[in-house]
This record gives structure tokens, C-alpha cells and sequence, in this order.
């Protein structure tokens, strides 16, 4: 249901946090790499290629110039999660984030916080459970879960101080 791209081999260190929360909400995903200036002919063939192959959303992550979900986006008409990675050529990120936020009208790219993969695969998520009752549902016992963590943390704060 959700294509997980990313544009080299090392952002899969940011991209598994997708993959991950996906996996925990049991929704079926494909996880490979396309860049889009390296090989940008595989780039158009998987953006024209994947609603037909059942995918639904596509969460592309991508580090320095960061074309690959706009690219996309403009390839398809799924929606597409853009995830800013700092990597090495990058300028402190800002210039990932800026080149996935900075989508001209027409071509939106929904785009989550630097390296922000875990919210791309929880958005992702949302986008689905808006017509998927068993994935709303898996939704929200995740966002209960993360309240009682919270709420955890809460009790011990109170009863073992903050040392």
C-alpha cells in the first residue's frame, strides 16, 4: 500500500523509522532506492508505475537538493510524503527541507521535519485510515499507546523525582 523511496543507500538509515512504523500498524509496504539524479528513468517509470502496482501513498526521502518528491509528485497523482534528510552534501538540511517544502501550486509534496521519516510513516498511515476502518482503528490504539507512555513517564517524574 505505501512505496517507501529514498534517493541513495544512506538515507535508509532515516527511511527505516518509516518502515518501522508501518510494520507496527501491519501495513504492507515496498522500501527501495530511486534517485532522481542518477537515475531518474527509474525515477519516472516507479512514479508512473505505482498505482498500478497497488501502491497508495509514496513517502520519498531524499538529502541535499532533495528533487526526488517533487519529482514524484509531479509524476502521480497518489499523494506523496516528503522527507528532508541531512545528509552528508547538505547544508545543515536546510536545503532538503527547503527543496521538498518549496513545491510550486500544482504540485503539492506533504512535508514532515528533518529526518522525520517515523511521521511521514504515521501520516502515511492517516492518509489510508481515512477509508481503511481496520487501519484507523490500529491508529488509534498507536496514539493510546503513546499517551500511556506518556502519562507513564508522568507517575514516574512524580514518584521518583527528576534525578
Amino acid at each position: 500500500m505505501v512505496g517507501i523511496i529514498m534517493g541513495s543507500q544512506s538515507d535508509l538509515r532515516v527511511m527505516t523509522d518509516a518502515a518501522k512504523v508501518l510494520e507496527e500498524l501491519e501495513i504492507p509496504f515496498e522500501l527501495t532506492v530511486v534517485s532522481a539524479h542518477r537515475t531518474p528513468h527509474r525515477m519516472v517509470e516507479y512514479a508512473e508505475s505505482a498505482r498500478g502496482r497497488g501502491i497508495q501513498v509514496i513517502i520519498a526521502g531524499a538529502g541535499g537538493a532533495a528533487h526526488l518528491p517533487g519529482m514524484v509528485a509531479s509524476l502521480t497523482t497518489l499523494p506523496v510524503i516528503g522527507v528532508p534528510i541531512k545528509s552528508s552534501n547538505s547544508i545543515d538540511g536546510w536545503d532538503s527541507v527547503l527543496s521538498i517544502l518549496q513545491m510550486p501550486g500544482g504540485v503539492p509534496v506533504a512535508t514532515v521535519a528533518l529526518d522525520g521519516a517515523k511521521n511521514a510513516g504515521i501520516l502515511s498511515a492517516q492518509v489510508l485510515g481515512a477509508s481503511n476502518d481496520e487501519i484507523a482503528e490500529r491508529l488509534a490504539q498507536y496514539k493510546e499507546n503513546l499517551k500511556t507512555k506518556v502519562l507513564k513517564s508522568v507517575a514516574d517524574i512524580a514518584e521518583n523525582g527528576w534525578k
